[in-house]
């Protein structure tokens, strides 16, 4: 159902169409300003025209009178509308670009979907700082807490944001080791004296990590100076001869026919701004994850468990 609006242009009045009801106002259109009539506003705003006229009156919505007639010029009252709003501000299109932890199915998934979406992955902390400043339109964390992972972590860094909270997968994490574990490497105890490669300050991974062997009663660990920022490249100094152990996934240590001893299983989530859930670039990419394609490569990548895939962990603003 429609309704018709009026637009001045060289002193002439012109109608064009307006869809009624909509949440948010009609482009403009052509060179001119735009108007609403009292009758289309109390449409937008679902109140009677009684209260339009009362507004008009009160001078609390911008108005002009024209022969006798009430129009609203609709640049105003957008930006009428816009000031009352609560909340977090509305800004621009949000870059096409995945934040946060890198995860090798992910990572594979982006690629193979075609959601036309980069990658920026330097750990959870810097994903959800470079999330909560709209530099992307999701991020992948992992971040273990007293009574779980994420949710409070998410909470702290966007607020009351409109965001969701989705369950990618379960992982499995634990020690990546030469093939055939010739160093007897089977607990974090065994780590001491050993070279431990180590993440970037910011990962979540290391920072479980460091939490798992204070409690496990280690000291200082050497290791390669240079820091891993991927969990492919934590892995690769394993490989290479330069690490006795790493902490990372067994997705990766099977890769590279590494030797694997699991410690934990986390959880994955896609932390994404709800506007953008919608968009066609993470719908595809969601349709993905579903996809018989996508669980065969979990299973083949091995340490993955989809059967939560999808599940809301927090739902904010609502």
């Amino acid at each position: 159902m429609s309704c018709r609006g009026l637009a001045l242009l060289g002193g002439r009045v012109y109608r064009f169409g307006l869809p009624r009801g909509l949440p948010m106002l009609p482009a403009m259109d052509g060179p001119g300003e735009s108007y609403l009539t009292t009758r289309e506003l109390a449409d937008l705003l679902r109140i009677k025209e009684r209260k339009v006229y009362d507004l008009a009156a009160a001078g609390e919505v911008p108005c002009v009178r024209v022969v006798g007639k009430l129009l609203f010029p609709q640049a105003d009252v957008r930006a009428w509308i816009e000031g009352a709003r609560s909340g977090p501000a509305a800004e621009g299109a949000l870059p096409g670009v995945m934040l946060g932890s890198h995860d090798p199915l992910l990572d594979w998934a982006l690629r193979e979907s075609g959601s036309g979406l980069a990658a920026f992955l330097d750990g959870s902390a810097d994903g959800l700082a470079r999330f909560a400043r709209r530099e992307g339109v999701a991020c992948g964390v992992h971040i273990h807490e007293e009574d779980g992972w994420n949710v409070e972590s998410v909470a702290a860094a966007v607020g009351e944001a409109p965001v969701v909270l989705l369950e990618l997968a379960r992982r499995r994490r634990g020690l990546i080791v030469a093939p055939q574990n010739p160093l007897e490497i089977n607990g974090l105890a065994d780590l001491a004296g050993r070279r431990v490669a180590r993440r970037q300050e910011g990962a979540a991974s290391q920072g479980m990590f460091d939490a798992l062997s204070a409690g496990a009663g280690l000291g200082h660990l050497d290791g390669p100076e240079a820091v891993a920022r991927t969990e492919g490249d934590v892995a690769m100094l394993v490989f290479e001869g330069k690490a006795d152990a790493a902490f990372g996934l067994e997705a990766v240590a099977a890769q590279m026919r590494l030797g694997f001893v699991p410690v934990l299983e986390e959880r994955f989530d896609l932390l994404v701004w709800r506007r953008a859930y919608f968009e066609p670039a993470v719908q595809r990419l969601m349709a993905f994850l579903r996809s018989p394609a996508c669980a065969a490569k979990a299973a083949e990548m091995r340490g993955y468990d989809l059967s939560g895939l999808g599940t809301v962990w927090l739902n904010g603003a609502r």
